[in-house]
């Protein structure tokens, strides 16, 4: 191309130019670098350059361009656009942000710059920035269906099941065909826990995806949640014979009660740790999985070992700051004292908009709380709805709009905030009380974080410590890979001292509301089922049912991991198990102390 000459000659170069960049980024550079020859300071060509050195990759010359572009350009919304799109392409999120703010003031209709924020924002750890953004997206352009998708995966994200799933639902309506939508629509189904839609939009997109790995995954989850074990399985493996990481596969395998590895799926496994060439990630479920495998053939010691080496790379991935959470519960035990209840309990007489009341179960992991679920959910009269997020998203925004004074900024709220609060989680939760029944349970063992909020929002509720042995409950705790959170799990001394906080957190609550918090001890609980059961069905105000007893009968879908013991008879062998593994718990036992 001969360099422009006349003002027509030039538009028509950088239409040239510009239409390149759809189709010929390459070419797209050179036309824009030969105007550029002649007219050096077209801050159109530096536009078009400057993008295109951007989808080339070249990013320090796309900056280059760009920077010197938008700072002489303040009133151009592509020049700020394309200068913050090439910043979060350079991992530099925080300044990426500010140019794309200003480009979406200039020209809010924008639906790819207000994508491109939020994905900054939430790059940056500011998922609620990152929400407001696409909701603002919305606002401007309600028909987006790629800020709708935005949106509904990030509340997928973040727990807002009841939204998402509404999101999904409409976006699948108006593009049946779109994959991505009809597997996000399965994922919030099994969220809010419809396991049955889900396996269903799961067996539909396999029918028309064979091969696609994360779906096989899903699927596997999905089925063991409702109790099919053989079909999990087959699904486990089909993922297993397919291209990609295969850790998640193998360690969905291994956790499953009478784990279903094989002699030589521990020879895989090894073989596949020796290589070290995948990522941390699948490492780490490699590690877990064949700790489970050795476990299971008794080879304790080993097991550990593996064990252990998969919680390293856990810690490392996920890190933990053990005085920071003591701090935390301490501000909280500070926060709630017999004042708080007391002067909320004269403000409040008439609590009955709260009936019928929830039952929170709180504590650690993996202590029992699924098993007491199980029990209460199979009276006439609850529902089991699992570890719902619902108290615990109220109480970050809680937090995020406290000026770091939660949780003390709870103790001063009006008796009409505290009761909109409460009014929230009856309503959040309603998504997933599919039953119906008079009473739910909500299992969220986290909660127990917020029992102050809890007591004051909803004063009826019925809580429930569920406690096991600390040497037991710690080790449970460290062989087992939580998909998200429990970072604590990660390290034996961590465990130990996360344990003591509970405790004390606990009698806390035992001294300052007495009598409102029933301990359940998942030793008594297998030693004499039925004293247990009749004890928990009398704090909880329910009539005695010889159903509860059957528990593991009931059909409803599990999901924790203990979603296959709570469907067998209790049994007290694994009450000492973690004995096989005590030469090498010294740390542990060393945090609880005198708990131990």
């Amino acid at each position: 191309m001969t360099p422009p000459t006349s003002t027509e000659g030039l538009d028509e170069a950088l239409a040239e130019a510009a239409g390149a960049l759809q189709t010929d980024v390459g070419r797209a550079a050179s036309l824009s670098r030969e105007i550029l020859m002649r007219t050096p300071s077209d801050p159109r060509a530096r536009l078009v350059l400057g993008a295109a050195l951007r989808r080339l990759g070249d990013l320090d010359a796309a900056r280059a361009v760009l920077e010197p572009l938008a700072h002489s350009q303040p009133r151009s919304a592509p020049a700020h656009r394309e200068l913050g799109l090439a910043l979060a392409a350079s991992a530099n999120d925080a300044a990426a942000v500010v140019s794309l703010h200003h480009a979406v003031r200039l020209q809010p209709a924008s639906v790819d710059t207000w994508r491109a924020l939020a994905a900054s924002l939430a790059r940056l750890g500011d998922a609620g920035g990152a929400e407001g953004a696409l909701r603002l997206c919305l606002g401007h352009s309600p028909s987006s269906r790629e800020a709708a998708y935005d949106l509904a995966t990030l509340l997928h994200r973040r727990q807002a099941d009841d939204e998402a799933f509404g999101l999904a639902a409409t976006l699948v309506a108006n593009s049946p065909e779109e994959m991505a939508y009809r597997t996000l629509l399965a994922a919030c189904a099994a969220a809010v826990g419809d396991y049955d839609r889900a396996v269903e939009l799961y067996r539909a997109l396999l029918d028309e995806y064979p091969d696609e790995p994360a779906l096989w995954l899903s699927l596997g989850h999905a089925l063991r949640a409702l109790g099919d074990r053989a079909a999990a399985v087959a699904a486990y493996r089909r993922r297993l014979a397919l291209p990609g990481p295969v850790g998640e596969a193998y360690w969905s395998l291994a956790s499953l009660k009478d784990s279903s590895l094989s002699p030589g799926d521990e020879a895989v496994l090894c073989a596949r740790i020796a290589s070290g060439g995948s990522d941390a990630n699948e490492r780490l479920h490699l590690q877990y999985a064949l700790g489970r495998a050795l476990e299971q053939a008794g080879r304790f010691e080993d097991s550990f070992h593996s064990y252990a080496a998969g919680a390293a790379i856990g810690r490392a991935l996920r890190p933990f700051d053990a005085d920071r959470s003591e701090a935390a519960l301490a501000a909280a035990q500070d926060a709630f004292t017999p004042e708080v209840f007391e002067r909320s309990a004269v403000e409040r007489p008439d609590i009955a908009p709260f009936d019928p009341a929830p039952i929170f179960i709180v504590g650690l992991p993996r202590v029992g709380s699924t098993l007491i679920e199980q029990i209460l959910a199979s009276h006439s009269q609850v529902e089991g709805c699992g570890e719902l997020p619902t108290m615990m998203t109220i109480a970050r925004e809680l937090a995020a709009g406290s000026n770091g004074r939660y949780p003390a900024s709870v103790a001063m709220l009006a008796t009409s905030q505290l009761a909109a609060i409460g009014e929230r989680y009856m309503t959040g939760t309603r998504i997933y009380r599919r039953g119906r029944r008079l009473r739910f349970v909500d299992k969220m063992p986290n909660n127990f974080h917020h029992l102050g909020l809890i007591r004051l929002a909803l004063p009826n509720a019925k809580i429930i410590d569920a406690r096991r042995a600390p040497m037991a409950a710690g080790f449970s705790l460290f062989k087992q890979h939580f998909a998200a959170g429990h970072a604590f799990s990660y390290d034996l001394r961590d465990i130990g001292r996360y344990y003591r906080s509970y405790v004390a957190m606990m009698a806390h609550y035992d001294a300052v509301l007495p009598g409102a918090v029933l301990r359940v001890d998942y030793e008594a609980l297998v030693r004499d089922t039925e004293a247990e059961v009749r004890r928990l069905l009398d704090f909880c105000g329910l009539p005695y049912e010889q159903a509860c007893l059957a528990f593991h009968a009931n059909p409803r879908a599990v999901r924790t991991a203990s979603s296959e013991q709570v469907r067998k008879p209790i049994f007290n062998e694994g009450l000492e198990h973690w004995r096989n593994f005590e030469p090498w718990l010294d740390p542990l036992r060393e945090a609880l102390g005198e708990l131990a």
